[in-house]
């Protein structure tokens, strides 16, 4: 499995909840994971119930069999901070430039270097070795930018590669997409069975393609049980409602007359809902790549439903 994944997708589709499980589903059996944040967010840190992340990499959790997910949260200015001390030695000179603005100015003005940053960082942990062993990490995963903007996001190399033909930056930016345009990537997109986030995806999966970045899974999130479909309904709402205030009031609900409608109504959303799921995994069925699906946690994301769906991924073969 590519050591690298990233992981994007449409605003609401729960892309941080789906980094994070996937981190703890490849950090199973002894292996190390490094969660990365690139949006300042914070997101990855109230998920595990965790103070804010500094600009270090801190273990944040224990997967089973004794696996570990560590975390960090890339500042721009901090990795312009230490690109300069890697390449021109500024030490002290570049903390001076950082007093003065030029720092703030190069992340926020420059074109692309903000995202030469943040991708750098990600690449760089994935190349790391330790001095007496292997990587240090196993996998990295990336939670990133949202669906309409991954691909410049991860593109944007390329295009500082332009502007600079010679010296550090372009050997930086070489070296970056060499990484993400490798078999070593893999980019996900999440999605809900859903008009707006699958139509999305389906453009983020073309300009991936387009753009020759490496395309890994669609995730398609909360997914539902289906319960009733549409003929349950029709046979419910035909010659059965005494039926069912029937079976309400051996149930011991009062008043089951007054609420055969209202169930019947909330019946009826339901089977709407399976008929809209049905069309859109018919959609992503077209686009020809494989995926994985992750439950709705009806408690939310919080710790204990990460776990849960991370044990799902590995039932579907993460880390194996």
């Amino acid at each position: 499995m590519s050591r690298l994944q990233v992981v994007s997708g449409k605003g609401g589709t729960g892309k941080t909840t789906v980094a994070a499980a996937l981190a703890l589903a490849l950090a199973t059996e002894g292996k190390r994971t490094l969660l990365v944040e690139v949006e300042g967010r914070q997101g990855i840190a109230q998920l595990f119930e965790t103070e804010a992340l500094p600009y270090e990499e801190r273990k944040i959790a224990v997967a089973p069999g004794g696996g570990e997910v560590y975390a960090l949260a890339i500042d721009a200015e901090r990795a312009l901070l230490d690109y300069l001390q890697m390449f021109y030695k500024l030490g002290s000179a570049g903390r001076a430039l950082k007093k003065l603005g030029a720092i703030d100015f190069a992340t926020t003005i420059a074109p692309g270097v903000r995202d030469v940053l943040l991708t750098g960082k990600a690449c760089e942990a994935v190349r790391r070795r330790e001095k007496h062993s292997g990587h240090t990490y196993d996998h990295v995963i990336m939670d990133a930018p949202p669906t309409g903007r991954i691909t410049r996001f991860l593109n944007v190399n390329d295009e500082v590669a332009g502007l600079a033909r010679i010296g550090p930056i372009y050997n930086q930016a070489q070296a970056v997409m060499r990484v993400l345009k490798s078999p070593e990537t893999a980019v996900h997109l999440v999605a809900l069975l859903e008009e707006m986030p699958v139509q999305e995806t389906a453009d983020g999966i073309a300009e991936l393609r387009a753009a020759e970045l490496p395309v890994g899974r669609v995730v398609v999130n909360m997914v539902r049980p289906h319960v009733l479909d549409e003929a349950a309904v029709r046979a419910a709402s035909g010659d059965h409602r005494d039926a069912i205030a029937r079976a309400l009031a051996s149930a011991g609900v009062t008043g089951g007359t007054t609420l055969v409608e209202p169930l019947l109504d909330q019946a009826a959303e339901h089977a709407r809902r399976v008929e809209l799921e049905r069309t859109q995994r018919a959609v992503l069925d077209e686009i020809g790549v494989p995926s994985y699906e992750l439950p709705f946690l009806g408690d939310g994301a919080d710790i204990a439903g990460l776990y849960r769906l991370a044990k799902e991924l590995r039932k579907q073969g993460v880390g194996a």
